[in-house]
């Protein structure tokens, strides 16, 4: 995989100039998103960067007065420096108001910028919370993803540039002004050191996020790397395969390709842009040259000269300074692009969801000829699957590996929709339904739950968020779950910080994570429960306890229980057997067991295992 990092630049997905120029589009929308997060802090950076704009002009026509007026002076026999020192003093008071502007510029942005950064980061949580699964588990959408996740800090440093690009346009054009009054020749000079070092600076950076974007993958696969390399969820299988050096060393591999590439555009960079520099350098001593020689021969005063040399000076590196952000601003406007583009992803409902949601189950649900194969592949994992779940019953999932269980609920849950084939509830299509409202209907626990690394509180309170403050519910929640016995252990009871990686956190083992997970479940008073596979790290004791408190809880209650325990299935009300993404058998406990099949075969291999 590693030598994927061989593809040239040419081979990957590569931007035109077209393209960075196109993503300007992007700035305008950027502000009013930069206003929305605080117009106070907007307003008084603009106007820091509006005075800071015209001090430069301001404080080089005062020296040129202050030269001038030194030259007369020395030449009359009786001084009278009031006057200089006036304007000595007027260019000190300017100099330390620059300073204050410039430090209040620093701080509005800085204190806009992580505003910004708040606010964007939230907008990306946001929107992935709203995004289908199936989106989710897209490669190419998940590159897009972690684009649009990555470059929050580009995003606050494009807000500066950007800011600071319209302080330099009024800059530049107060000092244009004042040597087009004395020396207009002088701007012939000033374009020839400048746009050859701008066309290099913009060519290189659509080269830069062409990389970037071509590699999304592989970077991602470096964090990975990193991550398995160096964290204590993986140390024990690292140390003990001795899987150290096979991971460094497609970890060296990968980033040694990526380092190839980039340390090869850096170094044209870099050459080309020495060689651009000298030819300004070039252009500024010539227009030194042409200022000194107009002294000399009497065309203008000193107080001019200094004037001239200072604006042409500063006018060289602002202009510099403008053609790099502006190179800078299409390079992350290009970024932004990608965050937008994530931000405007299209998520509205196949069909329409105009259906209220009922209070209560009335019939119960229905799958009718249900299909499903996962986005990008052309195995189907379900193929024609239909059956009812009633309303009150606790229906089980029994099948080998593969077979389709999870994938049915994650249909239920609407995770996922149906290749083809619907799937009802009281003869409704659950796609009618507000899918928050209809996902909300449902407490759930699956195998791969999360380990939030919150308080145990908190942990738990995630069934039912709204409920934090709810001790006694956590509480109740935590009992019929056994997490009680879980929670009587820790230092700080419901307080303790769970997990590693933040201090005082105090890890769990497995089954101990998984009584959490539990109490999260019953924290919500669902209309439906799903448990898949919600005991599969616990002792035989503890899980005959859970499911017991289980069968009570639910009584009356809509459930779904898929488990390769049959002492747990055998307690469903109903059975469904799946083989090959189909419906094999569906019946009680006792039915498909004098139905002599697939359950039945099963039961019996795992029932000589406790003998």
């Amino acid at each position: 995989m590693a030598r994927r990092g061989l593809q040239s630049l040419s081979e990957k997905k590569k931007v035109n100039f077209k393209g960075s120029f196109s993503a300007l589009v992007f700035i305008p929308r950027f502000f009013k998103e930069i206003w929305r997060t605080n117009k106070s802090l907007f307003l008084g950076s603009a106007f820091c960067r509006l005075i800071a704009a015209i001090l430069p002009v301001i404080i080089l026509w005062i020296g040129k007065i202050i030269i001038d007026e030194i030259v007369l002076q020395a030449q009359v026999e009786t001084a009278d420096l009031s006057r200089l020192w006036l304007y000595v003093g007027i260019e000190f008071g300017l100099i330390v108001v620059s300073d204050l502007v410039s430090r209040a510029i620093s701080l509005t942005d800085g204190l806009l910028g992580d505003a910004y950064s708040i606010k964007s980061s939230v907008s990306i949580m946001r929107k992935t919370s709203k995004i289908d699964m199936s989106l989710l588990e897209d490669s190419e959408f998940y590159d897009k993803l972690e684009r649009a996740r990555t470059q929050t800090t580009g995003r606050v440093g494009l807000m500066s540039n950007a800011l600071g690009e319209l302080q330099s346009l009024i800059s530049i054009g107060t000092l244009i002004a004042g040597l087009i009054y004395f020396e207009p020749y002088l701007i012939i000079l000033l374009v020839l050191s400048i746009i050859p070092s701008f066309i290099n600076e913009i060519w290189f950076s659509q080269q830069q996020y062409s990389l970037a974007r071509g590699w999304t993958a592989e970077r991602r696969e470096l964090d990975y790397l990193r991550y398995i390399g160096a964290n204590n969820e993986t140390a024990k299988e690292i140390k003990l395969f001795g899987l150290t050096d096979f991971i460094v060393d497609r970890f060296q591999r990968l980033s040694q390709d990526y380092f190839d590439l980039n340390k090869k555009l850096a170094v044209k960079r870099s050459a080309l842009g020495f060689v651009f520099n000298v030819l300004g350098t070039l252009s500024y001593y010539g227009a030194y040259v042409f200022i000194i020689y107009r002294v000399v021969t009497g065309v203008i005063t000193l107080g001019e000269l200094t004037f001239l040399s200072g604006a042409f000076n500063r006018l060289t590196k602002n202009l510099q300074e403008f053609f790099s952000k502006f190179t800078r601003i299409t390079e992350s406007a290009l970024y932004l692009k990608d965050y937008f583009e994530f931000i405007d992803i299209s998520i509205e409902p196949k069909i329409t969801e105009d259906q209220h949601l009922p209070k209560t189950i009335r019939l119960g649900f229905e799958f009718k000829d249900v299909r499903f194969g996962y986005p990008g592949s052309d195995t189907e994992i379900l193929k024609g699957i239909s059956f009812e779940m009633k309303v009150g019953e606790k229906l089980a999932f029994v099948g080998q590996n593969g077979a389709g269980k999870t994938t049915l609920t994650k249909l239920l849950l609407r995770f996922y929709e149906p290749t083809s084939g619907a799937i009802y509830l009281d003869g409704i299509n659950i796609n009618r339904f507000n899918k928050a409202d209809y996902q909300n209907y449902f407490g759930v626990i699956f195998q791969d739950f999360f380990k939030y690394e919150f308080t145990a509180r908190e942990n738990i309170a995630i069934g039912d968020i709204k409920e934090l403050n709810n001790q006694q519910k956590i509480e109740n929640a935590s009992e019929l779950s056994l997490a009680n016995e879980v929670i009587s252990e820790l230092k700080k009871g419901y307080d303790q910080q769970l997990g590693k990686r933040f201090a005082k956190g105090q890890d769990l083992s497995g089954g101990q994570w998984q009584k959490v997970a539990l109490a999260r479940a019953y924290m919500k008073n669902a209309e439906v429960m799903i448990l898949d596979e919600p005991t599969s790290a616990l002792d035989a004791k503890a899980e005959s306890d859970v499911f017991q408190r289980f069968i009570a809880l639910t009584k009356n209650k809509t459930s779904i229980i898929i488990s390769h325990r049959f002492s747990t299935v055998r307690q469903a009300d109903r059975i469904l057997v799946l083989e090959n993404g189909t419906v094999l058998e569906l019946g009680t406990h006792q039915e498909l067991i004098e139905n002599d099949s697939l359950y039945s075969e099963l039961f019996t291999l795992q029932a000589k295992g406790y003998q």
